[in-house]
């Protein structure tokens, strides 16, 4: 039996982001005037920055500054960018993905500066298939068209999204494709199913524990 494509998100799922671009969104909002609370930032960490910003403050406000508070989140995240770590065992289940005859494409919403060192810090250029950034298409997650090109890439077929968000397993669903989801990214185990992950795991170090038990498993 073929091996069904994976398609992996980065940012919460393979690397410890989530938080760093919390703080990061904060801090470019209340630059332009805007107060809103991290908890509500956090919530929408997994859409792109075009469908982030009108979800906190309204497409009026997205109209008229939406690309300078973009602009000043992209700074802000980037000198933190050094803190951010993988996740135990992100690579390995990367290459036991590949061992296990998977097309692996890294379906990434990050601006092509941040997927360029989450690649160097995964080691994942010779390993991986192919990969997206926000660079490649008009909009991002929860918008299918992330997963969509990540298909195209792989060259089509059946695929499985891994992703920490509920918008990951949104954007997967309306593309066609199943998803499994890791509780790294901050968003509850019922929210991930609700949206439609199964299974979903504690950890990524679990989920490659756990392979047999998914699509990706030996048959």
């Amino acid at each position: 039996m073929t091996s069904p494509i994976a398609i992996l998100d980065i940012d919460g799922t393979l690397v410890d982001t989530n938080f760093q671009h919390a703080l990061a969104w904060y801090r470019a909002f209340r630059q332009h005037g805007f107060v809103v609370p991290v908890w509500r930032i956090h919530r929408s960490i997994g859409k792109g920055g075009d469908q982030l910003v009108a979800s906190l403050i309204g497409e009026g406000a997205d109209a008229e500054q939406g690309d300078a508070i973009r602009t000043a989140e992209s700074a802000l995240y980037l000198a933190m960018i050094e803190e951010v770590e993988p996740f135990e065992e992100a690579r390995p289940l990367i290459v036991e993905l590949k061992q296990r005859g998977c097309t692996v494409i890294l379906a990434s919403s990050a601006k092509p500066q941040e997927l360029d060192h989450y690649l160097d810090q995964l080691d994942a250029r010779r390993i991986v298939d192919g990969w997206t950034s926000s660079g490649d298409v008009e909009r991002t997650k929860p918008e299918p068209d992330l997963i969509r090109a990540a298909l195209e890439r792989a060259g089509g077929g059946d695929a499985v999204m891994i992703g920490d968000s509920v918008w990951d397993c949104e954007a997967a669903e309306r593309a066609g494709v199943g998803a499994i989801g890791v509780l790294t990214g901050g968003f509850g185990e019922e929210e991930l199913r609700a949206a439609g992950a199964d299974p979903v795991f504690h950890s990524v170090a679990e989920l490659r524990a756990g392979l047999d038990r998914t699509p990706f498993g030996a048959g």
